[in-house]
């Protein structure tokens, strides 16, 4: 009986600590709800309270936030989450949510398969690859035109030459002749699948950060760099946009810092982006890449990609998909 009591006690202390934790829970998401509904009209809604004694450039009027609200994403699955992830800012240190924005979950959230990921690196690094080694044939080495010793007569075994490949000091048989190069085409989807793996991986593990633009207001490569330490993006960055044209002031101030990198959407690749620590992406960039990633994963033709006889496919004047 004594222990039907306590069993009883314990029961109620549970679910006396659920509602007080439920209770909790809800007030915390309309005190949330509420910041999001005052963004709208207070511009510093999101940004850190803490407050530098150092003059701060002056930051890019952007209107009011949030500047994200929706986003259609194309061949979206209804059985697959859609990934949400902050939009930064670059005109201030402190860092500022701008918005939350949707991600694809076919780019954003795919299987991280760790072999893909060695295929495509592998790849990458062979087809930049080139060995210069080359040895001389018997034809090539000097010396070697007499015959060295008679036919017969000797007891010895016939030779016609001294730079013979039996001879220590001859020409060499089936040696390396560079320059030979170690490139080999990858297969179509798995570079694709490497892509879309590689997004993942980096926005699975909180290094893949969403910026409105790359317009920062200093070309002092001093700004960039506290920016990174203040936001913890660690030591190498890699900023990519849908342009190759970059703003001014981030060129001049990521020239001089070698692990700082620009890239646009065409160059984007799986190398880079696990080279470096932090994948920083403008939305422009995000809408590119999602449009190019997902036009390969759903084209019609599939099959003639990946044939031996794979030609390129003219799509419009001005652009050529492979």
């Amino acid at each position: 009986m004594l222990r039907s009591v306590n069993s009883g006690n314990i029961f109620v202390k549970k679910i006396i600590n659920l509602h007080l934790q439920r209770n909790f829970f809800c007030t915390a998401s309309a005190s949330l709800f509420q910041a999001l509904d005052t963004s709208a009209t207070s511009p510093l809604a999101f940004s850190n309270s803490d407050t530098n004694d150092e003059v701060s450039p002056t930051p890019t009027d952007r209107g009011p936030l949030p500047i994200i609200t929706s986003r259609k994403l194309e061949y979206c699955p209804t059985h697959r989450v859609r990934r949400q992830s902050w939009v930064e800012n670059l005109d201030t240190i402190p860092e500022q949510k701008l918005g939350l924005i949707d991600l694809h979950p076919d780019i954003f959230a795919h299987f991280p398969r760790i072999d893909i990921l060695h295929q495509n690196v592998r790849w990458q690094m062979l087809y930049q690859k080139v060995s210069w080694t080359s040895v001389k044939t018997r034809a090539e080495m000097p010396g070697g035109g007499r015959k060295p010793w008679p036919q017969k007569g000797t007891g010895r075994a016939r030779h016609g030459s001294i730079r013979s490949p039996l001879f220590y000091k001859g020409g060499k048989a089936h040696g390396p002749r560079g320059p030979t190069t170690y490139f080999h085409m990858l297969s179509f989807y798995s570079r694709v699948k490497g892509l879309c793996i590689a997004l993942s991986v980096k926005f699975a593990q909180d290094d893949l950060k969403i910026v409105d633009s790359l317009d920062i207001p200093s070309e002092d490569p001093k700004f960039i760099k506290d920016l990174a330490e203040e936001r913890s993006w660690g030591a190498s960055v890699l900023f990519v946009d849908d342009t190759d044209i970059m703003p001014k002031n981030i060129t001049l101030a990521t020239d001089p810092i070698g692990h700082f990198n620009l890239m646009p959407v065409y160059g984007l690749n799986v190398y880079s982006m696990l080279k470096h620590e932090t994948l920083v992406l403008t939305t422009a960039a995000v809408d590119r890449i999602e449009d190019r990633l997902l036009f390969q994963l759903h084209r019609n033709d599939a099959h003639a990609m990946t044939g031996k006889s794979a030609k390129p496919i003219q799509v419009t004047s001005n652009q050529t998909f492979y």
